[in-house]
Formats: structure tokens, C-alpha cells, sequence
């Protein structure tokens, strides 16, 4: 499915963001995560690719669904999986993050999968230990898996990214989806629009060269693809909007509305989903809506990115 590439691995041993990567590498995590595609729809779900590889996922945040795909991922790779979580950890005594990972790597773990709530924690740990760091996601910054796996469920849907219009709905302040969506889909070619209230469209967005409004049936008139996120009220200090109802009365996407569009868009969402503020069931369980192929794909790039990333480890005995 995805285009063919000469690249045989990536330039970084770190996945830090989708900043730092060409298209080729992007094209290359896709051919690769065809391939394991094909592997997660067998019978047996497993190949030896990371046997005596050791991963540690250490989240500093909250996070199921990303910390499972990663796990599952590493497993049906034949990693050993060491799981962190930082609410039952010596952080809470007051252990910083360096010396937590350092006490990780004195157990001899070759790759850590990090989210953390500061941007940037990933960079600075890729800077101080000798593991394979990925990013789970550091605080508004970047969510780079969530974006490869975004882009590679359009490729899968639509068969190009290249030119494609893409808009992103929602809490564009305070996602690290979108940021990292918009990098990743800038490099393959698409349009790319950002469409929510004005208290929640960073007011220098547009100098990343999209297109920004804040008219929500403009912007899917104008889509082939919307991307609707999830309202962060966690990473709220203050409120950006008067109250839920009034949000989702202005930005929710409800069936009614996509039915009376001129065309048929596809809808995606990066999860959890809070149904009825941003998406209404009635468009979440559509056939337009490629939600759960998101997540089906989560693994098959996860485990494309875990496979690249592991051909760089410098065993030491």
C-alpha cells in the first residue's frame, strides 16, 4: 500500500518527533507497518523480530489506550515489556526523572517508550542515557505515533495523503495530536486546515503555513478528511469556552450535519472519544468514521517503529 522507499532504516535511533523526520522515513514506517499488518492478521500474531530486546514504558501521565497499543506491539514482537507508571513509583517521593530512567537502564533495558507531561522531557532523556527513546507524547508538544498512524489510516482509506484536504477540529491549543498530524501531513503532501473557537486556536498557527477558521461547516465543506479532537479539559487552567453544550451546539459533529454536506467526508478521532460534546455516536459508529481502523493501525506502525528503531541498539556484553 504504501510508496516504496530506498531507506532501510532511520536516521535517528530516537523517535522524538515528527519534526525530525523526512518523508522518506515516513514512507518507510509505512511499508514497514504494511508488512506487520499482514503478520497481526494471521493466526499466530507473533514474529521472533525483538526476541531479547528489553522495553520499558514509562508513563508520567495517565494513558490506556497508547500505553496498551505499545505494549501490545512489543509483545507480538517478542520484546520483554517492563511497565512504569509513575502514580506507584518513587517519583512521588520526590526521584527525578533522569534517575528514574537510570535505575530503568541498570536493569539493562535497551528501549524506553516515554510519555511525560513536560514537552520536551523525551529530547532531554535521548540526550543523557544510551537507550532508544520513543515519545508517547510530552505534554502539548508532539504525540508522533499518533500522527504516523493518523496519516497512514488516510493512506489506507484514500490510497495517497498527497493532496488530499485535511482539517483538524477542536482544542488545537493544547494537543500534541495535532501539532504532530500537521507536520506529518505537510510532509506527505496534503492540506491541511485547523477549524475551533478562537480562545483555542493558537494565534500564530497559521504561520505554520495552514489555513485556519472558525466556521466548522465551512471547514468540512472545504474537507475530504476532518480529524476531530478531544476537548483536553485536563490541561485547562482556565476556561476557553462557556460551557460544554454551548461547545458542542458550535463544533460537535452530529450525522444531520454531515448529511447535509455536499460531499461525503471520512471522520477520524484519536481517542477517547467524548461522545456528544465533540462526536455524536450516530457519527462515531458511521461508516464514515475510520475510528476503529485508527486503532487496529496504532500496532501494526507501533510495532513498524519498534522494529526500525531496534536495528540501531549497540548490544554491549
Amino acid at each position: 500500500m504504501a510508496t516504496e522507499t530506498s531507506l532501510q532504516t532511520l536516521r535517528s535511533p530516537h523517535l522524538l518527533g515528527i519534526k525530525e523526520l523526512s518523508a522518506e522515513e515516513i514512507q518507510l514506517i509505512f511499508s514497514t507497518a504494511d508488512q506487520f499488518k499482514d503478520v497481526l492478521n494471521r493466526p499466530i500474531k507473533k514474529v521472533p523480530s525483538l526476541r531479547d530486546v528489553t522495553i520499558a514504558n514509562v508513563f508520567f501521565e495517565n494513558s490506556t489506550r497508547t500505553r496498551l497499543s505499545f505494549e501490545l506491539a512489543e509483545k507480538r514482537l517478542s520484546a520483554d515489556v517492563v511497565n512504569f507508571s509513575s502514580s506507584s513509583s518513587s517519583v512521588k517521593k520526590g526521584e527525578t526523572l533522569l534517575d528514574t530512567v537510570n535505575n530503568i537502564l541498570a536493569m539493562k533495558v535497551d528501549m524506553v517508550v516515554m510519555r511525560h507531561p513536560s514537552p520536551g522531557a523525551p529530547h532531554f532523556l535521548a540526550r543523557h542515557i544510551e537507550a532508544n527513546v520513543v515519545n508517547a507524547g510530552d505534554g502539548t508538544h508532539e504525540h508522533p505515533t499518533q500522527a504516523l498512524l493518523d496519516t497512514y489510516s488516510i493512506y489506507e482509506r484514500l490510497g495517497q495523503v498527497a493532496g488530499k484536504k485535511v482539517v483538524i477540529v477542536g482544542d488545537i491549543m493544547h494537543s500534541r495530536v495535532a501539532l504532530s498530524n500537521i507536520f506529518a501531513l505537510q510532509k506527505l503532501g496534503a492540506e491541511v486546515m485547523v477549524c475551533g473557537p478562537a480562545t483555542l486556536l493558537p494565534k500564530y498557527i497559521t504561520e505554520l503555513g495552514i489555513r485556519a477558521t472558525l466556521d466548522l461547516r465551512e471547514a468540512l465543506e472545504w474537507c475530504d478528511i476532518a480529524n476531530i479532537l478531544r476537548i483536553q479539559l485536563e490541561r485547562q487552567q482556565v476556561k476557553y469556552f462557556p460551557s460544554l453544550r454551548e461547545y458542542s451546539l458550535y463544533y460537535g459533529v452530529n450525522k444531520k450535519l454531515l448529511d447535509s454536506l455536499s460531499k461525503s467526508i471520512t471522520i477520524m478521532h484519536p481517542g477517547p472519544i467524548n461522545r456528544g460534546v465533540e462526536l455524536n455516536s450516530d457519527v462515531a459508529d458511521s461508516d464514515q468514521a475510520i475510528i476503529l481502523d485508527q486503532v487496529e493501525n496504532g500496532v501494526a506502525v507501533r510495532m513498524a517503529v519498534l522494529y526500525l528503531l531496534a536495528s540501531q541498539i549497540k548490544k554491549t556484553d
